[in-house]
């Protein structure tokens, strides 16, 4: 495949995140030669999004993965639950979708992308480089005919048929060819760290929410992932205001997590997440196709990041498959992915941004009082089953779930 400091393939993927490998996967399992950039030397990053869908096990089901899959560590969970101003709502059931997808796994995202690139690199056709960059995209005329990239070795090219961007929200690809999303402006970020399972550890809880605090937790199984939601922009205020406020702000939110909340010891076990949501109006050009961040940055609400990015792979493959085996590919090729998976991603992102809307007021009321007035019962016993019908499926499975076409499994069953 490498000749000097040029490789050749017919698609350049650039990003191994979840949009990228499982895109590699679908491609090279199809038979089409793909190679995927990643800039970092491995998978191992912090408070990425580790929430696998419903949606997406079903599709590790296709492909014959998903009981060596849920072999790996992982959690799983079938309720979610929301505390508001002290009262507990049993908000969400995920044993209403269909067995055996009927729950969502935690698995920290490097062990996901490590099982997926490992079940890719069993295909001859594709190949994956660590620690390698891309710098910016080659041209001919106004087509996209691949990537100039940088690694350990230097500069090299990359020559493709069809580049894919799924390399962020900060994607250089992208920025290379002009495309610019638009941004949605959102009044929050979050402050992820990780805190010791209490003594007592309480329901599967998705959210915390009085009038003052919004606390975000994740059973990560040997510990939980925080995350405490803030006006965006005010990170070095609260940094100001000391270490030992925060642990109160939390504590008094999330009761459960008040007697481990000490063992958070400075703002450096704290990572901050600028919250995002913006979209591409033109997610292609000749030669090149847009997917997951780099095509629409979605919010961390519902936590559905990963979903849709996998969403987005499988549709491209699908669509794209056929054509790149018989070298017929066309610009209207990558138009039909944008069609199919804008309309769910727009839906998705409208809800976020409704939500953000609510907890980003700063003079929002409390959502209930403590305890709850005689209409506020009512109001809930008529809001909860509504929700408890709806949420996970709109969670779980997401607007427009994707399933693998024929092409793209071909003649490997597992």
């Amino acid at each position: 495949m490498e000749s000097g400091r040029i490789v050749e393939t017919e698609v350049c993927i650039v990003g191994g995140g979840p949009a990228g490998i499982m895109l590699g996967y679908l491609l090279a399992r199809a038979g089409i030669d793909v190679v995927v950039l990643e800039k970092h030397a491995d998978f191992f990053r912090d408070f990425r999004g580790d929430t696998i869908h419903p949606s997406t096990l079903a599709l590790l089901g296709q492909l014959g993965l998903r009981e060596e899959f849920l072999r790996l560590p992982h959690s799983e969970v079938r309720t979610l639950d929301a505390v508001l101003n002290g009262t507990r709502i049993h908000a969400i059931d995920f044993s209403v979708l269909p067995a055996p997808d009927d729950f969502l796994a935690f698995m920290p995202q490097w062990d996901f992308l490590n099982f997926l690139a490992g079940e890719a690199a069993q295909f001859p056709s594709f190949s994956l480089l660590m620690n390698t960059a891309a710098t910016g995209v080659r041209r001919a005329g106004a087509a996209v005919t691949g990537v100039t990239a940088t690694d350990a070795d230097g500069g090299f090219e990359v020559r493709a048929r069809l580049t894919v961007a799924a390399d962020g929200r900060g994607s250089t690809v992208r920025a290379a060819t002009g495309l610019e999303p638009r941004e949605f402006g959102i009044g929050i970020d979050v402050l992820w760290f990780a805190l010791p399972k209490p003594e007592r550890v309480p329901a599967s809880t998705l959210a915390y929410v009085d009038r003052d605090s919004f606390v975000l937790t994740i059973d990560r199984r040997d510990h939980y992932q925080v995350g405490q939601v803030i006006a965006k922009g005010h990170f070095e205020e609260i940094q100001a205001n000391g270490i030992e406020a925060f642990r109160s702000r939390i504590a008094s939110t999330a009761k459960p997590f008040a007697g481990v909340v000490g063992t958070l010891s400075s703002f450096d076990d704290v990572k901050l997440l600028s919250v995002q949501v913006a979209r591409l109006n033109t997610w292609y050009r000749p030669g090149l196709l847009c997917i997951g961040d780099a095509a629409h940055a979605m919010s961390p609400a519902f936590g559905v990041g990963v979903n849709y990015a996998i969403q987005d792979a499988v549709a491209a493959a699908n669509r794209l498959a056929a054509a790149l085996l018989t070298g017929t590919l066309t610009e209207a090729d990558l138009a039909a992915v944008q069609r199919r998976r804008l309309p769910p991603v727009r839906a998705m992102q409208a809800l976020q941004l409704r939500l953000h809307e609510v907890i980003g007021r700063p003079d929002r009321e409390p959502v209930l009082a403590n305890p709850p007035t005689r209409r506020q019962r009512a109001a809930l016993r008529m809001i909860v089953p509504v929700v408890r019908a709806l949420a996970p499926r709109l969670l779980g499975r997401g607007f427009r779930p994707e399933t693998i076409d024929d092409v793209v499994l071909g003649p490997h069953p597992r």
